[in-house]
């Protein structure tokens, strides 16, 4: 079997060094908030070049802090794509707030900035929340733009895209550092990966970072007196020292996934292969992260016939993401309906993700595409 990923190659090569930092934590007896959470995220907030780092439970509450830490209103409409994950949305509503869904780019799969210009030219809206989908940044400069000339809070989404960069004139920057506030997961299948539930929060802004230091506990600066309603939402301190052993390896793994997608990328232009594949661009940083290895097809009927005839080769995939959020029964009051947002509604029938994880051999690369090859 060719699984889509696989921590436990990567537990074997880091299996002393992880069951150190576990017993560390264990035997410091400091499991909650304790030294473990507090250096992770001073080493992740020094690895994206940002002043605050609060790590929480997951990324979806992160999301869902980060935005109340925003000041969001009841009824208040915000920006995002329908192409993501449920949480991307899911905070807004848990907010109160109201979903305004734009349609993505059919290239990059990031929500389409042009649109977005579109919808604030046309309606007062405060909020946007891009997300750096797969691994790919959104364009910063043009993000940067809108935020500036409209006047918006930009959330990035960047819980796929760990180490994915940008540039703003000359200066090359990490995703999640951009707008206002950025989120991460450290969801295990993550680029960077705990071995449960995790997130964190980044800002710049001391007011939001205060916020979201006291929203994850209760509300609350002191124990057990409280500014405001908050939530139980932080991260273990197991799992923070997990990731600060991680971490230090985070850039390298980066990098196998790129030359990953150099040789998938290889092998689908020599056999000719009718695949739109995420191209390798050489930009001088790493725009793409290569989360996820996603390849779209001619239409649906061919995507499903390649996802039978892989699994049946034992080459296990996965469908992201297999119906639009717009088209979700939960978020029907909002009255969008099929047909709304064309790009995203054919990716979800056209796109197929294949195996990457740093792992992965290159001979388990080239079986996957000549199974493709078959099936095609």
């Amino acid at each position: 079997m060719i699984p889509l990923f696989d921590m436990t190659r990567q537990y074997e090569n880091l299996r002393e060094e992880i069951l150190k930092a576990i017993d560390d934590v264990l035997l410091s007896g400091k499991v909650i908030l304790g030294p473990a959470v507090s250096e992770f995220e001073s080493e992740f907030a020094r690895y994206l070049n940002v002043k605050h780092a609060i790590g929480v439970a997951n990324g979806s509450d992160a999301l869902v802090i980060a935005l109340h830490s925003i000041g969001i209103e009841k009824g208040e409409k915000v920006i995002t794509t329908p192409y993501t994950f449920f949480a991307t949305a899911s905070c807004i509503v848990r907010n109160g707030g109201v979903p305004v869904f734009v349609d993505v780019d059919k290239e990059t799969y990031n929500i389409d900035l042009n649109q977005v210009e579109d919808v604030l030219k046309r309606e007062k809206i405060r909020i946007v929340i891009p997300v750096h989908l797969f691994g790919r940044s959104v364009d910063f400069e043009n993000l940067l733009f809108l935020k500036e000339k409209y006047h918006v809070k930009i959330l990035e989404d960047s819980a796929q895209s760990v180490g994915s960069e940008g540039k703003i004139g000359n200066k090359i920057l990490k995703s999640g550092t951009i707008g206002d506030i950025g989120i991460f997961s450290f969801f295990p299948t993550k680029n960077l990966g705990a071995y449960g539930d995790a997130g964190m929060i980044v800002t710049n802004n001391d007011e939001l970072a205060e916020k979201c230091r006291m929203l994850r506990q209760h509300g609350s600066k002191k124990k057990y007196y409280h500014e405001m309603v908050g939530y139980n939402s932080r991260i273990d301190s197991i799992h923070a020292a997990i990731l600060s052993v991680k971490l230090k390896y985070l850039d390298e793994w980066t990098t196998r996934r790129i030359e990953i997608a150099k040789e998938y990328q290889r092998l689908f232009e020599d056999y000719k292969l009718p695949v739109k594949y995420p191209k390798v661009v050489e930009t001088g940083y790493r725009n793409h992260v290569y989360h996820q290895y996603v390849v779209e097809f001619e239409n649906e009927e061919t995507r499903n016939r390649v996802k039978e005839h892989l699994e049946e080769s034992g080459i296990r995939t996965a469908l992201y993401y297999p119906l639009p959020l717009h088209l979700q029964k939960c978020f029907s009051e909002y009255g969008y309906k099929e047909g709304d947002f064309p790009v995203a509604e054919s990716l979800s029938k056209t796109t197929l993700a294949l195996p990457i994880f740093p792992e992965l051999r290159n001979e388990e690369i080239k079986e996957v595409v000549e199974k493709i090859k078959e099936s095609l």
